[in-house]
């Protein structure tokens, strides 16, 4: 309030980071009249929002030694040993004096009541790779909020920074192009693979086997063609598509299940498998970490399930899915785990 009375600011989109979200949410319920949007980074609408991690909870632990704490929480934004790391751990000891902080973190502080009072249109921009704060207290913020949007970005702040610059500028009314954020598509990247493909071409033969195989694909592509999916590539007994929207994706990937199940004669068992983000675009195929990862989470599902990256789900929120938690688990080739979810097609 002494800021904005000092710049006489009238009308002003308010953009809030982590725990300033709670002074954010706040104001921007008391003053409607003055926030014409407010962008939330990564937001904490309650002080034990923290604690419900087993990061956070380390974090709680340390409050006894402030400069390692401190040391810490900057190692975790800028990287262990480096330069800018020291600098912002003094800066945070700056900000806030370790009996301060440790109030905070106990005392009961949930803005959570005023978010529902919000009348200013809201975007939410979380960080997937943040694992001091759950993803399921963001989705909860969001749902409280009138009207929000929830963005959900894979990794970190220094993680597609391009992809969180775009997001907020569009939000705001911005060009993407001048802020100098290069044009790249974000993709939603299905993979399905037949289960059991060796053991059916044993069982059944070269020739009926390959019309089973067939049957699949025309399938396949017909659902592919009807939800606006573009086919990347075939590897016989399973395929990569990619779609400009999360949910024609998922809903694709609901029919393509139901297709099979309906399916008459030799039984099509196939699992599916998405993940978004901004995979590298060449000669009309794809690559990158997205795509690795998609095809990773395919692998992990069984006949018949759809899995998806925690990226999907939050970009699918309020869309109407049911997801079930299958809990996180480590992709080969890479070092974070990633939480999957189960998207029940099942009546």
């Amino acid at each position: 309030e002494a800021v904005v009375d000092q710049l006489q600011l009238d009308r002003f989109a308010l953009l809030a980071v982590e725990t300033g979200a709670i002074t954010a949410i706040a104001y921007a319920a008391l003053h409607p009249e003055r926030v014409s949007r407010l962008v939330l980074m990564n937001p904490v609408a309650r002080g034990t929002d923290v604690l419900q991690t087993p990061r956070g909870a380390a974090f709680w632990a340390m409050a006894d030694d402030w400069e390692m704490l401190t040391e810490n929480v900057a190692g975790i934004v800028f990287g262990f040993g480096y330069e800018e790391s020291k600098r912002y751990a003094a800066y945070i000891r700056a900000c806030i004096d370790q009996e301060t902080f440790k109030r905070f973190m106990s005392e009961p502080v949930d803005v959570t009541g005023q978010a529902r009072q919000i009348k200013a249109p809201t975007l939410v921009i979380r960080h997937t790779g943040l694992k001091w704060l759950s993803m399921e207290s963001t989705r909860e913020l969001v749902a409280e909020i009138p009207d929000a949007r929830l963005v959900a970005i894979e990794g970190t702040y220094t993680d597609h920074a391009d992809q969180t610059g775009r997001a907020w500028s569009e939000f705001l009314g911005g060009s993407p192009a001048a802020l100098g954020l290069a044009p790249r598509d974000v993709h939603t990247i299905l993979f399905t693979d037949v289960v059991g493909h060796t053991e059916m071409m044993q069982r059944l033969g070269d020739e009926r086997g390959r019309e089973v195989l067939r049957e699949h694909e025309r399938i396949t592509r017909e659902v592919l063609k009807a939800h606006g999916g573009t086919e990347v590539k075939t590897m016989g007994d399973g395929f990569m598509a990619s779609f400009g929207s999360v949910t024609r994706a998922v809903e694709c990937a609901v029919a393509l299940q139901r297709a099979f199940a309906e399916h008459e004669g030799e039984p099509l068992s196939v699992r599916v498998g998405l993940n978004a983000g901004e995979p590298i675009e060449e000669d009309g195929d794809l690559f990158g970490a997205t795509v690795i990862l998609a095809s990773r989470i395919a692998a992990k599902a069984e006949g018949g399930e759809i899995l998806v990256a925690d990226t999907v789900r939050g970009l699918c929120s309020g869309k109407g899915f049911l997801f079930s938690d299958r809990g996180e688990f480590v992709a080969k080739g890479f070092e974070d785990p990633v939480r999957l979810y189960e998207v029940r097609w099942r009546p």
